[in-house]
């Protein structure tokens, strides 16, 4: 059995928001705020917790990497999706994909990439996780 969930964070490490769509029977394409969502306990689906944890931290990474390189991002959209195995072992996160668009003055689409994949290597759920993290990153027109 697969469930999947999509995560979505805007803003960077300190004023950073989103929402969640999950396909899993109960939630399907339902949105949530993380505040509402999280800090009220009701977060309780894996996929969704997963997801979430993703696409905040990765941007909260990217935010972080992106000051150390000098650069200060006009706005970052980081998308986790998360699928997400039932073994009888229980439940085994099998791909992750960040997608990744960012307005950022003064960097060109290499150097961006570049700070994106250290963000990846840097980012802690990135790390924790036990599947391929795949990562597509540009830069908003």
């Amino acid at each position: 059995m697969k469930r999947k969930a999509s995560a979505v964070w805007h803003g960077g490490l300190k004023e950073g928001k989103g929402s969640i769509s999950t396909e899993s029977g109960v939630l399907k394409d339902t949105q949530y705020s993380f505040g509402t969502r999280f800090e009220s306990g009701a977060g309780t689906n894996p996929e969704e917790l997963i997801a979430a944890a993703h696409a905040g931290c990765f941007s909260m990474a990217l935010s972080a990497e992106l000051g150390k390189a000098g650069f200060t991002p006009a706005s970052i959209h980081t998308t986790a999706t998360v699928t997400l195995d039932k073994t009888d072992a229980g439940w085994t996160v099998t791909e992750s994909d960040l997608d990744l668009t960012a307005k950022i003055p003064g960097i060109d689409e290499a150097q961006f990439i570049a700070i994106a994949d250290g963000a990846k290597a840097g980012c802690p759920i990135s790390r924790l996780l036990n599947a391929k993290v795949t990562l597509y990153a540009k830069l908003a027109g």
